[in-house]
């Protein structure tokens, strides 16, 4: 079937498939997102389709698959596992508050502790965290690859033992405090 006589297929169906989507999530924009999702999966396996079958059951079945999978993937992100022994977490029926402020403190200590970092590890590294791919450190500082490559290594390793001495006397710390 060639992707012209598909895509006619498909159109015929999208009425129907519409329809379908919004009977299963109850809610217009997810209807919308299960239909695209449907669409591309139907596109993108096209040559899995045996022509003779029926196109509509086809479709529906790709619909009602990637429902099912969406919904499983909902339920086991949304499960709540509480270890502690009276069930204090799930009986307590408060939500838990995220304070930023230990993170920020960090993340500032963190870049503080780059800048310490000599030039020659700092410059690639920085490029790096902003997002940059290897070959264009190297390009943009005019340096060979796997200089790009072993600086951004050394500047990781140097990172690490930096972070390790600095916030493993801490935690030494509040443990001989408590």
């Amino acid at each position: 079937m060639s992707r012209f006589e598909f895509s006619n297929k498909f159109d015929e169906q999208t009425r129907v498939l519409r329809s379908f989507a919004f009977s299963l999530t109850k809610n217009e924009e997810a209807a919308h997102d299960l239909f695209q999702e449907t669409a591309f999966r139907a596109f993108s396996n096209k040559d899995k389709f045996r022509p003779g079958t029926n196109f509509r059951a086809w479709l529906m079945t790709i619909m009602k698959n990637i429902f099912i999978n969406n919904y499983r993937r909902k339920k086991r992100y949304n499960t709540i596992s509480d270890q502690t022994s009276n069930l204090y977490y799930i009986n307590s029926g408060e939500e838990d508050i995220f304070n930023k402020g230990e993170v920020k403190i960090f993340m500032e200590e963190l870049f503080d502790i780059i800048e310490e970092l000599p030039d020659s590890l700092k410059e690639p590294f920085k490029l790096y965290y902003e997002g940059y791919k290897y070959h264009e450190i190297a390009d943009q500082l005019d340096l060979p690859l796997g200089t790009v490559k072993s600086r951004i290594y050394f500047a990781r390793k140097e990172l690490k033992e930096e972070i390790k001495s600095k916030y493993n006397n801490i935690h030494e710390l509040k443990s001989r405090a408590s």
